[in-house]
């Protein structure tokens, strides 16, 4: 069985790795007739094209900063970051794993044997995330009027901002993909329009006490998916060094999809192979990598300069609240 582990201690690039593990993948595939590494190749390709043609990365950045300099005229009092990334390949390799255990153990449970291979390619088709922008706002006390509580000021608006979102995007090639209701409760301040599009764990959040506002764009210029997500500074803080950060949430993720005595070993090669993969990158040692532009003293300290852990930046941009800096240019 390949697995990316494998691949990490050659002092390779990101991309050589990628490229060999997915050939690899695809060629052990067509001998054993393995359908779903067969996809999992073409999942891995597919973040390597993300990885090299930054002409649509440029197009797409320079479209989302148009409501970056959009937000810094009409908010000027606030404080915000503009965030994009491309999803690491070791959470991305995670992810693809983990949704292949996931899925077969949830239909084994219910039904008592295992999903078709249709069934199971078909819950693989939805990644959305693999590019990702984040909005992070704040209300300077400063500005804030007597008598007002910063952070219910600060909820407004961002609601604000995201009923302006959609369409200012949808203006310039993106198409929103309506989402799921997070709950049957009405989502007040998002305006009927928009409303359907997105996930809301602001009004209905998570268990571990996760907040942000979710919406999923197709790039038609790009081709390709691209996640926004919308917080305040507080939420953000929350998410990143707070109980709902997400080394702490995927680890937790990985946990409950460790449903290794459930499938019996044997009974079904895709849930043996993605299961031993995720437990395989739970392992990690990151300081014993070799790969090139990204080096770590241990599983905390780590100095990634490719993308290969924490993913790669693409869009870095901050306003400081006006009176502070008036430069959006």
């Amino acid at each position: 069985m390949k697995k990316l582990n494998d691949y990490l201690y050659r002092g390779d690039t990101v991309l050589k790795i990628i490229h060999m593990y997915a050939e690899d993948l695809k060629q052990a595939a067509k001998e054993t007739n393995n359908e779903i590494d067969l996809l999992h190749g073409d999942f891995l390709l597919q973040i390597a094209e993300l990885l090299q043609h930054n002409q649509f990365l440029t197009s797409q950045s320079q479209r989302i900063r148009e409501f970056y300099k959009y937000m810094a005229d009409k908010y000027p009092f606030l404080a915000f970051t503009f965030k994009g990334r491309i999803k690491s390949l070791v959470r991305a390799e995670a992810k693809f794993n983990g949704y292949i255990v996931e899925h077969i153990y949830e239909y084994y449970i219910k039904h008592g044997n295992y999903p078709s291979i249709h069934e199971l390619k078909n819950n693989l088709n939805c990644f959305r995330d693999l590019i990702a922008y984040r909005i992070v706002i704040s209300l300077p006390k400063c500005h804030l009027k007597e008598g007002a509580i910063s952070s219910e000021e600060e909820v407004k608006y961002l609601y604000d901002i995201a009923n302006n979102l959609l369409g200012f995007l949808e203006e310039r090639g993106f198409t929103a993909e309506p989402a799921p209701a997070t709950s049957k409760e009405k989502l007040s301040l998002l305006k009927d329009e928009v409303q359907p599009y997105y996930r809301d764990y602001v009004m209905n959040p998570e268990l571990s006490g996760y907040r942000s506002l979710h919406i999923t764009f197709y790039d038609n210029i790009a081709k390709c998916y691209v996640e926004v997500q919308i917080r305040t500074k507080e939420m953000d803080d929350f998410a990143e060094i707070g109980p709902a950060n997400h080394l702490g949430y995927e680890k937790k993720q990985e946990s409950e999809r460790a449903k290794r005595d459930a499938i019996p070993k044997g009974e079904n090669v895709y849930f043996d192979d993605a299961y031993e993969r995720g437990i395989m990158l739970q392992q990690l040692k990151l300081s014993e990598l070799d790969v090139n532009m990204f080096s770590a003293v241990d599983n905390s300290l780590i100095n990634d300069g490719c993308g290969l852990y924490r993913g790669r930046l693409i869009l870095p941009y901050e306003h400081l609240s006006r009176f502070q800096n008036d430069i959006i240019d």
